[in-house]
């Protein structure tokens, strides 16, 4: 049997029951949109946050596409203001920002983390720069002390792209708790997936959390009275009941995939292969491990030769994607490195021993042929 690269469906299998009831209780409700199981896991899932406030949206895009249309709404950014970003990040992240008519600044990341790099975001601070956008890629925090440092000094406000970080924490506050306002992504492979897309905003800001609201229902609070120009972006009371399970299963899952990096970070000792750097243990929650090497497409041959499944997230950064072309005139070597090197192995809740001892074989069998 083969090493799968994410099984979802053995994921969810562990919980079919309970999802097969939730699912019944929804059809029976006869409530499709916006009624108790969306209003349950927004609070369900704000509380789990550590925060006061949870809106449901359609998917992670919108998520960030929707705090900054609400900034937007209420006069803190403009047309035309920058947003600093991570270069090695996911498309989503720019394309939350060029949707909103802003301007994506990116940034160089730590090479060790993969995050975005606090001593460059300084740097990279203009006159038309109202936010920075860290993004907690492949589930470890960025260094939010630091970038909540810098943004205090320039007035910045912090929109977390938290997509890929559900159970990472740093002081006993979770991903999305450290900014303004966070943006989570439901997609079924995430560490808290639905059955389809999903997505939601977090904040402490009674204001915004409001606004999003109504943005993502047409700019309605209120049946057939729209305050603003909104969009049709609403979490699915189906995908909310099968996220209210899966949410009390988060933490036991993120466990599971810190019990595997670490014998991945004790085992695979190979030269052409460079190891994650963890800051600390329980700020990273695994999305994916990712490692290194400038023979990345060779090693992902061999491992997928002895049945082991690894993905490149992501061969090209968005900078250097069809659809931005021509409009970043600077260079972002490291991150271009990064995604040439980038190889992400197998990590998920029902990896097992036996194949987690087959990845880390293959890992170490692999040998560089001239």
């Amino acid at each position: 049997m083969d090493v799968a690269f994410l099984d979802v469906r053995a994921i969810n299998a562990r919980h079919a029951d309970e999802l097969k009831a939730a699912a019944a209780r929804v059809i029976d409700s006869g409530w499709y949109v916006l009624g108790q199981e969306v209003d349950a896991f927004e609070r369900e899932f704000a509380q789990w946050c550590g925060l006061p406030h949870a809106v449901g949206v359609g998917n992670g895009l919108d998520a960030l596409l929707l705090i900054l249309r609400a900034y937007q709404s209420l006069g803190r950014l403009v047309e035309g203001d920058e947003v600093i970003v991570a270069g090695n990040t996911f498309i989503a992240s720019f394309l939350a920002v060029t949707h909103s008519g802003l301007v994506p600044v990116p940034v160089e990341p730590e090479p060790s983390t993969f995050n975005i790099d606090p001593a460059r975001i300084e740097a990279a601070i203009g006159p038309r720069t109202r936010a920075i956008m860290p993004v907690h890629l492949y589930g470890q925090l960025a260094d939010m002390p630091a970038i909540a440092a810098i943004a205090d000094r320039h007035r910045l406000l912090v929109i977390e792209d938290a997509a890929q970080a559900h159970g990472a924490i740093r002081a006993g506050r979770r991903a999305g708790s450290f900014g303004d306002a966070a943006a989570f992504s439901f997609f079924p492979a995430k560490n808290l997936g639905a059955l389809g897309d999903g997505g939601a905003v977090v904040t402490a800001d009674a204001e915004l959390a409001a606004r999003v609201a109504a943005l993502r229902n047409y700019g309605s609070l209120e049946k057939y009275r729209h305050l603003y120009q909104g969009v049709n972006s609403r979490l699915d009371e189906m995908q909310a009941a099968m996220l209210r399970v899966k949410l009390g299963y988060v933490d036991a899952d993120v466990a599971h995939r810190r019990a595997v990096a670490r014998r991945y970070l004790a085992a695979i000792q190979h030269r052409d292969i460079a190891l994650p750097e963890v800051v600390r243990d329980e700020s990273h929650a695994w999305h994916l491990f990712v490692v290194r090497s400038t023979h990345r497409d060779a090693l992902q041959a061999h491992l997928l030769a002895h049945g082991i499944h690894a993905q490149v997230h992501y061969p090209v950064p968005p900078h250097r994607q069809p659809a931005y072309a021509g409009i970043f005139a600077g260079n972002l070597p490291l991150t271009e490195r990064l995604h040439e090197e980038v190889l992400s192995l197998p990590i998920g809740p029902t990896l097992d021993d036996a194949e987690v001892a087959r990845v880390i074989s293959a890992c170490m069998s692999f040998e560089v042929r001239p």
